[in-house]
């Protein structure tokens, strides 16, 4: 599938235009999840309005992409818009091999200065918003996208350290299969995500699944201690939209 990549304020308007289209999810409250991550989520799938953030660990190659990818794959499969924000990193290919639709993804990888505008265009007209967490983001700055994401039914994943997300979830331990003595190729990665929030969320949960996943998870009985997180952030640049179509 041929990539389309467009730049500038004007082209992100065109491109969130047409998502903002009736779809077969848009009518649905709750987006659904992979079945390994719905026992982390009060709703047992991503509510329209809620901020989910995914923390980042140490090191910072934790699998917390994969988590995000993770969450994003019923959603987009059953028609839901989905956007990526200030994640150089984030790989149409990856999130192809999950089941992401690539019509229906819009990647803007360094948003720059324009970082809340940006985020706050795609909530306006995309269901699930991933965004990589600015340094300098400021506490009102992050409550009025919260704010905006309830008023518009949008679902925001912050993609690092973020106050007052309804459910946090982070990859706390992981390990690789795949590799021999000496010889082999990494295949997988079984990994213990957590999951803390506020309200039905309030009790925190772990769970141990594989990355990519094949339908085996194991609930974690005992509760979660609290894990300390560390920021993600965009790299500066210019504000670039890569769409696929």
């Amino acid at each position: 599938m041929a990539g389309r990549m467009v730049v500038g304020s004007a082209a992100l308007a065109d491109l969130v235009r047409p998502a903002s289209a009736p779809d077969p999810a848009g009518g649905h409250r709750v987006l659904p999840v992979t079945p390994e991550l719905t026992g982390l989520l009060p709703h047992r799938g991503l509510r329209r309005g809620s901020t989910v953030a995914v923390t980042v660990g140490q090191p910072r190659r934790s699998g917390g992409t994969s988590l995000v990818l993770a969450l994003l794959a019923e959603a987009s499969r059953a028609g839901s818009w989905c956007a990526v924000v200030g994640v150089p990193t984030f790989g149409a290919g990856a999130a192809a091999e999950v089941g992401i639709a690539l019509d229906r993804l819009a990647l803007v990888p360094h948003p720059g200065p324009e970082w809340p505008t940006v985020v706050a265009a795609l909530i306006d007209g995309v269901d699930v918003v991933v965004t990589a967490v600015p340094h300098t983001v400021s506490a009102p700055v992050a409550d009025r996208l919260a704010a905006r994401a309830r008023q518009r039914g949008c679902v925001l994943v912050p993609y690092g350290r973020w106050t007052g997300a309804d459910v946090t979830l982070q990859v706390v331990r992981g390990v690789w299969e795949g590799l021999g003595p000496g010889r082999g190729r990494l295949r997988r990665r079984e990994v213990t995500v957590s999951a803390r929030g506020r309200g039905a969320a309030a009790r925190p949960k772990e769970i141990t699944m594989w990355l990519p996943g094949d339908g085996l998870t194991r609930v974690v009985p005992r509760a979660a201690p609290a894990v300390p997180a560390a920021s993600a952030g965009p790299r500066p640049g210019g504000f670039t939209v890569v769409g696929s179509g």
